[in-house]
């Protein structure tokens, strides 16, 4: 087994409670952690034998920019569920972070994570 990993993925998109964040949007960070075996891939140096993270970045970025969710917790198991169904992989890390909330404070971000397995 190995593990993928794309770091701080950034979108933009329309997730939210408030009316202003559902019309205005913002952007978002994502990381992803996928477990799979890398065996057929070092054996035959094919990218068809191994998760082509293009096809993942694609995939977050459809997911991020064309779905609306009240809460990113949603977001995060969309993502999840939607790895999980498409790629030949064991189990999914997912993270989305939010950098620009609001509340009643300063913070640099507000993060969430989810792990889903087969």
């Amino acid at each position: 087994m190995g593990i993928i990993r794309l770091k701080n993925m950034q979108f933009f998109g329309y997730h939210g409670v408030y009316d202003h964040e559902k019309e205005v949007g913002a952007p978002f960070e994502v990381d992803i952690e996928i477990e799979t075996s890398f065996a057929h891939a070092i054996k035959s140096d094919d990218i068809n034998e191994t998760v082509n993270y293009d096809n993942i970045f694609k995939l977050v970025n459809s997911i991020v920019s064309n779905k609306r969710f009240n809460l990113i917790e949603t977001l995060a198991n969309k993502i999840g569920d939607q790895i999980l169904s498409k790629f030949k992989i064991e189990k999914v890390l997912v993270r989305v972070r939010k950098p620009k909330v609001q509340i009643s404070g300063v913070l640099d971000t507000v993060e969430v994570e989810i792990e889903k397995s087969k």
